[in-house]
């Protein structure tokens, strides 16, 4: 893997070397077992979008793999004062050996790998959420057995981490229903991808529809970074959205909820849900870090 822009630029085969690889990382590092494979490489940490997990869970990853992070804030760096990416881009090839970023549009990650030649990891963008989706993956299969049958269902907005699992979720043998509301739907390159699926995916406007006999419900924030102007239409929009016990009495008994966090309890998911399913969720946020480092084994070692 030269970089990783998004889940869909993966094969199943893939995805699941790199969920193989994130179960052993997770196991060694409980022995306390690191490895140096990114020993003498310095890998810069670009946040233009603020970060708890995606920066510490990058960061620690780095560190146990011998590396030297560097944090590198869109306000910090020349390009938050109106230098052309490419510019920044280049420059950092002469000092870096790998970028992660956290960023708005899909094509600033692109074209930061183009300019750079670097290897590039997203660590976020407004279209795509690979490292997130990822951990998603290797929680379920950590705790349902396998993927491949599973009916997985993601409530809310259209956004990001809708569209990663939708791909990712499709692409490792799930069912996969998603509930959005009028307006807010995947883009519609997800939407022409999960359409060679058939009946494997489903988009409804009810929630209630997408969720039964779900195994896995997935839902995230209505209103993401940048979208803060539009928070009260927004939650407007989702009324009847927030998954609460009723909502989920549809979904099959053994059913588990992930949130990718930050969670806005009694808005998406109410408090008695998230902490009925804080041990899914936590460990969730704990695979970050596992995942990113079988991802850094491949792009930057």
């Amino acid at each position: 893997m030269k970089n990783l822009f998004k889940i869909l630029d993966l094969s199943s085969a893939q995805i699941t070397e790199i969920l193989d690889s994130a179960d052993e990382l997770k196991l060694l590092r409980k022995k306390g077992i690191f490895s140096d494979a990114l020993r003498n490489k310095k890998i810069g940490m670009i946040f233009e979008k603020a970060s708890t997990r995606t920066r510490i869970s990058f960061e620690v990853g780095i560190s146990e793999l011998g590396g030297t992070p560097l944090f590198l804030s869109g306000s910090d760096l020349q390009i938050g004062r109106g230098e052309p990416l490419k510019d920044t881009a280049r420059v950092l090839a002469r000092y870096l050996d790998g970028i992660m970023i956290r960023t708005f549009t899909q094509a600033t990650v692109e074209d930061l790998a183009k300019y750079s030649g670097l290897p590039v990891i997203n660590g976020l963008t407004d279209l795509a959420h690979p490292c997130q989706v990822l951990a998603d993956l290797m929680t379920i299969r950590e705790f349902k057995g396998s993927l491949e049958g599973l009916k997985l269902v993601f409530i809310g907005d259209g956004n990001n981490m809708c569209n990663s699992l939708v791909v990712g979720g499709l692409k490792m043998g799930m069912q996969v229903s998603i509930a959005v509301a009028p307006g807010y739907e995947p883009s519609r390159t997800i939407l022409s991808f999960a359409a060679t699926y058939g009946n494997q995916f489903k988009i409804t406007y009810r929630p209630e529809e997408a969720i039964c006999g779900a195994d896995v419900v997935i839902t995230d924030v209505w209103t993401s970074m940048g979208q803060e102007a539009e928070a009260a239409a927004r939650l407007k929009a989702f009324s009847g959205f927030c998954l609460t016990k009723e909502l989920l009495s549809a979904a099959n008994d053994d059913y588990m909820v992930l949130h990718c966090l930050p969670a806005h309890r009694e808005e998406e998911i109410s408090e008695e849900v998230f902490e009925e399913n804080a041990k899914y969720i936590f460990e969730e946020a704990e695979n970050r870090l596992h995942v990113q480092k079988a991802v850094m084994l491949k792009v930057f070692a």
